[in-house]
């Protein structure tokens, strides 16, 4: 069986852009790669051994980082959120969400027999969110949890955190922050945004192997989140005894100090995707979402390449075999029409060879139009 995977030079996908590992994290994965190797040193909490010093990482550097009272690991984002759910379901009849909201919350919510009710978006072409219409809903029945979603994983949006963790606050409603995408790239701390909750994802954003994922929240909720169990002794119920385990956890720690130097500089990767939108859009490929744009991940409409597709002897497979001669991937085969792409931590040649690229496989294609 070959389980080979193609690696182009430049990756677009903004789901791995965030999740490359460090050369740190490389070596960790080979040395710890054995199965549940960590666990050699564990007497009976994960999150306590100190030789390698997960302790230290989970109470210590990771609440810092997070800017909140408690942190833990889990096996993704997705069971942060559950987990986090989970243990508030009583509260509420339903979970109050953005239309943005990714699929694992909808799933989470199903999954915990609750109601998921959505605050809708602009819609075409910016698709915002405005956190004030939280309120409303709020007013008329207090969800169990509103989840936001910090940026959305479909077109980047950033929407006003702080201000719904004031409205959140003033109702008395939890509130969770989906970082995703955000937690590991851009500087974001639950302290400074005022919510409840936060969740990262570390093969997405905190250059990690996956899947694992980080939750952060205030001391307040630890007791009814990380309850202890009744039936074995130590072990948090929510996190089933024991999260992230193995070479998961140990490259989240080893790419750690290079991920705190990463999000200061920030400010240029923004830099870097508005100009990428501004090229592209020149080409005809328009993004969509919010603009100027606040986030490496970007959605574009590309009705040249569609009407390209329509006429082309490979269909809708031109783009990515054009793009692949290149040297360029992450633009799923066979799509053309819309498509998802991150300039995170490319360089500014990179970006240019892929402008470059766009340019060049429409001037190839220019007779179909």
């Amino acid at each position: 069986m070959d389980l080979k995977r193609e690696c182009p030079e430049i990756n677009l996908n903004p789901i791995q852009r965030g999740g490359i590992l460090t050369p740190e994290a490389r070596e960790a994965l080979v040395e710890w790669a054995d199965g549940y190797s960590v666990c050699d040193f564990c007497g009976g909490r994960l999150d306590k051994v100190q030789k390698p010093n997960i302790q230290e990482f989970i109470y210590k550097d990771l609440p810092e980082f997070l800017g909140c009272d408690i942190a833990r690991t889990t096996n993704g984002a997705r069971e942060a959120i559950f987990a986090v759910m989970h243990s508030l379901r009583k509260r509420g009849k339903y979970i109050l969400a953005d239309g943005n909201v990714h699929y694992t919350t909808k799933i989470a919510s199903e999954l915990c027999e609750l109601e998921l009710r959505m605050i809708e978006s602009s819609g075409n072409p910016e698709y915002k969110i405005n956190v004030e219409d939280f309120r409303t809903e709020i007013e008329t029945e207090k969800p169990a949890l509103a989840v936001l979603t910090y940026p959305d994983g479909n077109y980047g949006n950033i929407p006003d955190a702080k201000r719904l963790s004031e409205i959140c606050r003033n109702l008395e409603v939890p509130l969770l922050i989906n970082g995703a995408y955000s937690v590991g790239r851009m500087p974001v701390k639950l302290t400074e945004i005022g919510a409840d909750f936060i969740v990262g994802s570390g093969h997405k954003s905190m250059a990690a192997s996956g899947p694992i994922g980080v939750l952060g929240m205030q001391k307040e909720y630890e007791s009814e989140v990380l309850r202890i169990s009744r039936l074995a002794k130590g072990k948090e119920i929510e996190l089933l005894g024991c999260a992230s385990r193995g070479a998961t956890l140990m490259t989240l720690i080893a790419s750690f100090p290079a991920v705190k130097e990463r999000v200061i500089h920030w400010e240029e990767e923004v830099q870097k995707a508005r100009r990428f939108s501004q090229e592209m859009e020149k080409l005809g490929i328009v993004q969509l979402g919010e603009k100027p744009h606040n986030h490496d991940l970007m959605f574009f409409e590309a009705p040249i390449l569609y009407e390209i597709s329509e006429k082309h002897k490979k269909k809708g497979f031109f783009l990515y075999q054009g793009l692949k001669e290149r040297g360029i991937g992450g633009i799923k085969a066979g799509r053309t029409r819309v498509f998802k792409i991150s300039t995170y931590r490319l360089t500014e040649k990179e970006i240019d060879k892929v402008i470059s690229a766009f340019s060049e496989i429409i001037e190839e294609n220019r007779g179909l139009l």
